[in-house]
This record gives C-alpha cells, sequence and structure tokens, in this order.
C-alpha cells in the first residue's frame, strides 16, 4: 500500500485519495499533490508559538508577557484567552482578554491550550 503524504495545512496522517485529488478528514482541505510544494504553507494557514495550526474559537495561552501600550501593566504570560478569531494582517488574533477588553495578537505569542 502507498504512503499518501500528510496534510499540508494541519499534518494530518490520515489523508485519503479522491479521484485524482488527496483529502484530509480531520480539516476538510482537499488538494492536488503535485501542486503543492513540501515546504509552502497554504494561504491563510496560522501556527502558534509550537507549529500548531490555530482555527477560529480555539483557546490559546500567552507564552511571554505583553506590554501593551496606554495599559498600566502588560499581559501576563500564561493568560488564558478563549474564543479566538483569526483575521488577516500582522497581528493574526482577534480577542477579548479579561482585564484589557478587545485586542490583537500575533500568533507567535500563543500556544494553543
Amino acid at each position: 500500500m502507498e504512503k499518501l503524504p500528510p496534510c499540508p495545512r494541519c499534518n494530518s496522517e490520515y489523508t485519503y485519495e479522491l479521484g485524482e485529488i488527496l483529502a484530509c478528514p480531520e480539516c476538510g482541505l482537499e488538494w492536488n499533490p503535485e501542486e503543492i510544494n513540501e515546504n509552502e504553507t497554504p494561504e491563510g494557514l496560522v501556527k502558534d508559538a509550537n507549529g500548531n495550526v490555530l482555527s477560529d474559537g480555539d483557546t490559546v495561552v500567552i507564552v511571554k508577557d505583553l506590554p501593551v501600550k496606554g495599559a498600566p501593566k502588560a499581559i501576563k504570560a500564561g493568560t488564558k484567552v478563549k474564543n479566538i478569531r483569526l483575521v488577516e494582517g500582522d497581528h493574526n488574533i482577534d480577542c477579548k482578554i479579561d482585564g484589557f477588553g478587545a485586542m490583537a495578537l500575533k500568533s507567535e505569542f500563543v500556544k494553543k491550550a
């Protein structure tokens, strides 16, 4: 039996053939294996500090103290943020943090909880 490549979006090993394309049962991605470069990540894919794929509604934990302009104190490492929303741009996570309100975070400063 031929070993199929893992999903380029979520890295799942449970990919299967669907006609001439491959499909992933975990994230629902369908792709042509001849068009995907191994070193390329699909557009819109957001990964946390550990390389885990993030999606809307996930809960994340801040991995380092983050200073906030105009706020008297920083957001402490270990702060849990629930129900994130992914957006385009440099700060690719929109969320609400208790005690700070609405925020935009960079995915490189969070890890999936």
